[in-house]
């Protein structure tokens, strides 16, 4: 029985590189030699008693030949598979040591991320997410990007706009200049203003009004060329959080959908990520909001002006909403529709979000939060990250130490070079920042650093959350 079984095999080998058609039939019947052949030992060494001693020394020289051919046909399977990063069944597998090779593998953050990942992928589990309800969303500022140098990107820019571009700064209204001034004081003394993130928004509003969409985004790109203070071989456009970068792309190949919820006016983030590592549609960037016109609208209201073919649009000039804390449950219910299941962000402004995406959810979710505990490679702020460590272990959010989970923060060849350098620039607008700012005697001083909180301080910090809860 085995000696026609080696013979068959044999006849199946070199039929094989005929035609195609004697190939595929050939692969039938080899498959029945392999069934022959994989019986119990016992049924084994009655077939060998049975044959002949010539037989049986051809029968091994074939069984040998026969044997490396099918490791050889296993091997290449499996190369293949793993090739195609697909298991057995033919799923997709997403290898994360490939994709968070950023971060340190034995930090908890990573580690929670990827066991998460594993529980709701596996389809017929108990905690499989359809991919119609994976939904993550992302801070901006302090998550995905550099947060302060010496403030936020928006901040800086509009400072830029009103006392620094020669094409622009005469025509600057006494408002926007006032505004842009307690930026400037707040860079260099530490000075609170409570007021500032709304008067921001209106000053921006203003001081980019009559720009077309597409004029704004390229004086974002202009300004994304300029030196980042603090930081050798970085320009402002330049500060992506790479190991964030990679969750972003973990993300998507586990097939969510990633959205940017920010604090920053929607087109300046967009502005921003034109031409960034972060790859993402318009429609999932959403900020701050502006108004935004018509060129022949000519201040109609707009249920009574019909947009005509060939019109375009402009920035109003009009401030809307100031897209922090509940508002940001707002409109990610007014934009997604969904309630996200992962939740990314790093300050009590990101804290509704990270609430409304781990309570009362159907499925599993987590919310993260980033510490800025780095004072070697970053804009540090130990104080800052020890409130967060707190607040995470508080509300069940999870931690992510810049310090310890990264093996690097910013892009190759980018060196931090301290706070000091940041400062600089500002001292130049420190004098008419004290004409402007004069109710403000004896400013707060913030232990030699740049602001993190511009909004609340940190006795606020507690009490809002302790009321959220």
């Amino acid at each position: 029985m085995k000696t026609t079984n080696i013979k068959k095999c044999k006849s199946i080998a070199i039929s094989a590189i005929l035609t195609a058609v004697i190939a595929i039939s050939s692969v039938g019947a080899l498959t029945g030699c392999g069934k022959s052949n994989a019986q119990p030992a016992q049924a084994g060494n009655e077939q060998e008693a049975a044959v002949t001693p010539e037989a049986d020394a051809q029968g091994t020289e074939a069984v040998e030949a026969e044997g490396t051919e099918a490791a050889d046909a296993a091997g290449a399977q499996a190369e293949g598979t793993e090739a195609a990063g697909t298991d057995a069944a033919g799923a997709a597998v997403i290898d994360a040591n490939e994709y968070l090779s950023l971060w340190n593998e034995n930090a908890e953050a990573r580690q929670q991320l990827v066991s998460y990942m594993e529980a709701i992928t596996q389809e017929g589990g108990p905690d499989f997410i359809p991919v119609e309800n994976r939904i993550a969303v992302f801070d901006f500022d302090g998550t995905l990007f550099c947060e302060t140098d010496p403030n936020y990107f928006d901040y800086t820019l509009l400072v830029h706009r009103v006392l620094e571009d020669p094409e622009y700064k005469d025509q600057a209204s006494e408002f926007e200049k006032m505004v842009a001034n307690k930026i400037v004081d707040q860079n260099t003394n530490g000075t609170k203003y409570e007021e500032l993130p709304v008067e921001h928004g209106q000053a921006v509003a203003s001081a980019f009004k009559g720009m077309t969409i597409n004029e704004f985004y390229d004086y974002i790109q202009e300004f994304k060329k300029l030196p980042m203070p603090s930081y050798e071989g970085m320009t402002r456009g330049g500060g992506f959080y790479e190991p964030m970068l990679q969750v972003i792309n973990y993300l998507k190949a586990n097939d969510f959908r990633v959205y940017v919820i920010s604090g920053t006016d929607r087109f300046i983030c967009r502005g921003l990520m034109l031409n960034s590592p972060l790859e993402l549609p318009n429609y999932q960037i959403i900020g701050s909001d502006e108004s935004v016109v018509s060129a022949k609208q000519a201040g109609e209201d707009g249920l009574n002006y019909t947009f005509e073919q060939g019109d375009d649009l402009y920035l109003g000039g009009e401030f809307i909403i100031k897209n922090l804390k509940m508002n940001k449950v707002t409109v990610i219910n007014k934009e997604i529709g969904m309630q996200p299941v992962l939740s990314f962000g790093n300050s009590t402004g990101d804290a509704a979000m990270a609430n409304y995406t781990i309570g009362n959810n159907p499925y599993k979710s987590l919310a993260f939060m980033l510490c800025c505990d780095d004072l070697e490679r970053e804009n540090g702020n130990i104080d800052k990250a020890n409130k967060m460590y707190d607040l995470c272990e508080e509300f069940n959010w999870i931690p992510v130490s810049m310090k310890n989970d990264w093996k690097t923060i910013y892009a190759e060849g980018v060196k931090y070079i301290g706070k000091q350098a940041a400062e600089e620039p500002a001292e130049a607008a420190e004098e008419p920042a004290a004409e402007t700012v004069e109710e403000n005697a004896e400013p707060e001083t913030v232990e030699e650093t740049t602001v993190e909180e511009n909004e609340e301080n940190a006795e606020q910090e507690e009490e809002e959350l302790d009321n959220a809860a």
